[in-house]
């Protein structure tokens, strides 16, 4: 009779494989995807070397997971600012502010998942997220133009400016230094996006506020 795993040992297992992707999230987080490699990997997940061979058989294997991972927060995190805004415009606002705070609370894991040299094999993990991220934007948009809050407009060329405009502005070689004013970068950064999407007014229409912040933890 073959044998089954029981579900504790399936979720020891993905536990284990959660705790070595999260290691390599704090390694790339303080020294860039470069650091990500399997035995400074183990060490900070307080395992063997050879356990992660188990789960991830080469670097590039964990570098993947590991993008695929910060993906996959990233999106999840728009999503739910979205969901819980009143109505598509502030919506679109909260989409767009969450995904620049969160960026600017860690350039140095946002860079690495986004813009930082890795192995050409990998680039089609980086490209999915953000070909999903131009997607998040894009039904946010189109939602807004469809209650005519914005102009009628190329939906798919907008979002990919879009994405362009936060990635260059947030972690860009030309990105200015957010040190002490991130609140004020995250809100220009956002009149920026909205105005070139077509709404003027949006700080009157307070789809970019003053006093709060969106929840940017880069936790789940």
């Amino acid at each position: 009779m073959p044998y089954r795993r029981t579900e504790n040992v399936n979720r020891r297992l993905a536990a284990r494989r959660d705790a070595i992707v999260a290691a390599a999230r704090v390694l790339a987080s303080e020294s860039g995807m470069a650091a990500v490699q399997i035995a400074p990997v183990a060490a900070r997940a307080g395992i063997a070397t050879g356990t992660v061979y188990r789960y991830f058989p080469a670097k590039t294997d964990l570098v993947a997971a590991l993008l695929a991972e910060i993906g996959a927060r990233e999106i999840g995190a728009l999503q739910r600012a979205a969901a819980g805004a009143p109505g598509p415009s502030s919506a679109l606002a909260a989409a767009i502010m969450t995904f620049a705070a969160r960026a600017l609370r860690d350039r140095r894991l946002m860079f690495a998942a986004i813009a930082e040299p890795i192995d050409a094999e990998l680039d089609a993990v980086r490209t999915a997220f953000r070909r999903t991220l131009a997607a998040e934007f894009a039904a946010r948009i189109a939602a807004t133009v469809a209650v005519r809050h914005l102009p009628e407009q190329d939906i798919a060329l907008a979002a990919a400016t879009l994405t362009g405009l936060l990635v260059e502005g947030l972690i860009g070689p030309l990105a200015p230094d957010p040190s002490g004013r991130e609140r004020d970068m995250v809100q220009s950064l956002t009149l920026v996006a909205l105005r070139a999407l077509g709404v003027a007014d949006a700080r009157a229409r307070g789809l970019v506020v003053q006093t709060a912040m969106p929840d940017a933890t880069l936790s789940p």
